[in-house]
């Protein structure tokens, strides 16, 4: 029986987790479930699973989800803060660490799982984005071990020989080939794209995820902040990552072996396949999704990339190759332009030229530790915000 913390619980990475979790009682029990403010979709999953603690994000929201399970007689400590989040990724009592919250905000949690050898399952590609060798080295160091969530990571990973742990020539690997789907935008007329609205740009084609992240995929940064991840997770280059659009997502990923072979991993576009992957690795479980009929898709269909559609695509590039901070300042000036991009203060291609601006202004060098990392994450928020009016 392993103890399993949820940090996100409430977001789609998290309830798809909880589900994955809940076919498997003689495998997996919940230690901790963490949510920032959906005190009800928490309350709800406390008395379903269990939990010995549960972590919101202010003491508010905290008083609040007390309210709720007093009458479920559960005895759930109840916590809230960043600190708490740390704590419950990086208790003795947990084993399994899904980092499923969304942004810089999953960052410190999922480091002090790495620096406390959990076993971590990597939703939040960000942390990985943002702190890139200081969460390797920490995984490292404390003999952690880091899984990959994301379908195009874990499909990678699905695809590498199981002793994977060389340079990719010297495990035969010619490059990486990650699939997009191209989001609600692929065939929509560039001169358009000025006017689309935030309900729009969520409208997923097909995936079923958070605002920010469907932007993203609208925008296509959510691919380029895969590159960079792939970059770490996978020691490739920017040069031997290579961007494939496939509509139908049903091709996760691919890897590009050097005597002609091309592996990929196939199936129906639902996050519990990865999930299951990672947590009963090197095991297969049962995730409830359902079998890949092929006949049924019939075709698949392959493009590459336009990076005059897709500018942000080309900025995530810009960003691996700057090195330094520079994927960790992307990342900042991504997340403000996006939030405002969703409150209607700017356009859709607003947010690529608020990202440039910012990458542009702040210098992008080393960095040492993560209050470095931290400060120039602040200092990119700050620019993105001022840029915002331009």
């Amino acid at each position: 029986m392993q103890a399993i913390t949820v940090l996100g619980s409430t977001g789609s990475i998290g309830v798809s987790t909880l589900d994955v979790i809940a076919r498997h009682p003689d495998r997996y029990q919940v230690f901790a479930l963490t949510a920032h403010s959906r005190v009800d979709e928490l309350a709800e999953q406390c008395v379903r699973f269990r939990p010995k603690l549960a972590v919101v994000g202010t003491a508010q929201a905290a008083q609040a989800l007390q309210q709720k399970l007093k009458s479920s007689q559960l005895r759930i400590e109840v916590m809230y803060g960043a600190q708490a989040l740390c704590d419950v990724a990086s208790a003795d009592e947990c084993d399994i660490v899904m980092a499923a919250i969304v942004g810089a905000a999953g960052l410190a949690s999922t480091l002090a799982a790495a620096r406390t050898g959990k076993k971590i399952l990597l939703a939040n590609k960000e942390a990985l984005v943002m702190s890139g060798q200081l969460l390797i080295d920490a995984v490292a160091q404390h003999k952690a071990t880091l899984l990959p969530i994301d379908s195009e990571h874990n499909a990678i990973f699905q695809c590498l020989p199981h002793d994977y742990r060389r340079s990719l020539p010297d495990a035969g690997i010619a490059k990486i080939l990650l699939t997009a789907s191209g989001g609600p935008f692929l065939k929509r007329d560039v001169s358009t794209l000025d006017s689309v609205t935030p309900e729009e740009a969520v409208a997923h084609p097909k995936w079923v995820m958070g605002r920010k992240i469907s932007v993203d995929s609208a925008t296509m940064m959510n691919k380029g902040l895969e590159v960079i991840e792939a970059h770490w997770l996978f020691g490739a280059p920017a040069d031997k990552i290579e961007v494939m659009i496939h509509p139908q997502s049903v091709i996760h990923s691919m890897v590009s072996y050097i005597d002609g072979s091309v592996l990929a991993q196939l199936g129906n576009p639902d996050m519990r396949t990865p999930i299951a992957n990672a947590l009963a690795y090197p095991e297969r479980i049962e995730s409830g999704v359902a079998q890949l009929d092929l006949a049924q898709i019939g075709q698949l269909f392959f493009e590459r990339p336009d990076f005059g559609r897709f500018p942000c695509l080309k900025l995530a590039y810009d960003a691996l190759q700057a090195g330094g901070s520079s994927a960790a300042i992307l990342n900042a000036a991504n997340e403000v332009a996006v939030q405002a991009f969703l409150n209607q203060e700017i356009g859709f291609r607003m947010i690529d030229q608020v990202i440039a601006r910012v990458m542009d202004k702040l210098p992008h060098g080393p960095v040492a530790d993560i209050d470095a990392l931290i400060e120039q994450d602040q200092q990119a928020r700050s620019i993105a915000q001022s840029c915002l009016s331009l």
